[in-house]
């Protein structure tokens, strides 16, 4: 992704738009129909970045239900050396240009759109119109319209959605919620939560431009806030209230640095997140009204630790949470089990993300949140 200029990304948003007009409602069947079932869908990557690079290829390798079967790439360079290293078939390799094409490839099934945020939209609504499965790597969007569109354009296809939250397969993750869900140390009263890290690469880096990024730290690590203040609460926040800081603005021109956030839950709940670009943040902690349980680290990649007040290790053997992940969705598709990350939660927080970044331009006002029809409340 990175030898690609912010130019290269509006010409390929453009050509996507044609494509995406000339591919009009035509859709091919997808190859896990019933009676046409896969014993393992083939996923192909969108996006040959850090994340794909050193994540996601090397977890679906330990898949159980799913395989690398294609990359879509920008960079010529690395098509020949993930060919290779992977046993990629060249008529599963594609670029930005003929990604549409992909509509007559029975090898591919999902699609994991792994670009910058602003893409999302765009090439999972392509995804959708070739047929194909989606994940679309977190923060689904850069606004709830476009959440709304990927959400559109998936059931008009009669395609699963889901959004890359690779904890909601952690098995810590289920812990916290089982904590919560059976009150193993009472009411839920107070949660923290902080995920962030320090920003010392290039500074023309895409998080760092708005057009690419739609945000700052909120949009990257913020993401992880919320979802651990929501299953740490057990439901839905009712009202947030935000705050902003910057103490690089040199470096952060364009993004937030470290924001801030409170929320209200109906259950009379409180919880504090933080997020940031330029401090270090890995940690979930919930006050109960009989003691309190935290995992720390809390949202890095594994191993997670965590313990409890009573004097108990919260420990589970270390897998890959990105093979968990694509695993549960696969699982989604193949065998109709519940689908743990769907784009509505993807919107979900994506609502939260407007309601802080309004509160923060109004004062640090109260915005109060109406979350209770979206049916999403971990």
């Amino acid at each position: 992704m990175k030898n690609l200029t912010r130019r290269d990304f509006s010409l390929t948003l453009g050509k996507g738009l044609i494509a995406t007009s000339l591919l009009g409602s035509s859709n091919l069947a997808c190859a896990t129909e019933v009676g046409n079932q896969k014993k393992k869908l083939g996923v192909a990557l969108v996006g040959l970045g850090s994340y794909s690079t050193y994540q996601l290829a090397p977890a679906l390798l330990d898949t159980e239900h799913c395989y690398l079967a294609g990359i879509v790439t920008g960079t010529p360079e690395k098509e020949s050396i993930w060919k290779d290293k992977y046993a990629i078939p060249h008529s599963n390799i594609y670029n930005y240009a003929n990604f549409d094409s992909i509509i007559n490839n029975a090898d591919i099934d999902i699609i994991y759109v792994v670009l910058p945020n602003s893409m999302h939209a765009d090439f999972c609504i392509r995804a959708a119109k070739a047929g194909k499965h989606v994940i679309c790597e977190k923060p689904m969007a850069v606004s709830v319209a476009e959440c709304d569109a990927i959400i559109d354009a998936c059931k008009k296809a009669n395609v699963k959605l889901s959004v890359g939250y690779r904890m909601q397969s952690d098995p810590y993750t289920n812990e916290v919620k089982k904590f919560v869900r059976e009150r193993t140390f009472g009411e839920v009263h107070f949660v923290s939560s902080d995920a962030g890290y320090i920003s010392q690469g290039n500074p023309d880096q895409w998080r760092l431009n708005r057009e690419l990024s739609g945000g700052g730290a909120l949009m990257n690590m913020g993401v992880y806030s919320i979802q651990t203040s929501i299953y740490g609460a057990g439901g839905n926040p009712i009202s947030v209230t935000a705050q902003e800081f910057s103490t690089r603005p040199e470096y952060f021109k364009e993004t937030d640095e470290t924001i801030t956030a409170q929320f209200e839950f109906v259950n009379g709940a409180v919880a504090q997140m933080f997020t940031s670009h330029n401090a270090n943040g890995n940690r979930l902690k919930c006050h109960c009204a009989n003691g309190w349980f935290e995992l720390d680290p809390a949202h890095s990649y594994g191993p997670i630790s965590g313990r409890t007040s009573n004097g108990n290790v919260i420990s589970f053997s270390h897998q890959s949470q990105q093979a968990l992940q694509m695993d549960d969705f696969a699982k989604h598709i193949l065998l109709g089990n519940p689908n743990i990350a769907p784009g509505e939660m993807g919107k979900r927080d994506m609502i939260i993300v407007e309601a802080i970044y309004k509160s923060i331009a109004e004062g640090g006002k109260k915005q109060n949140l109406d979350l209770g029809e979206m049916g999403i409340v971990s």
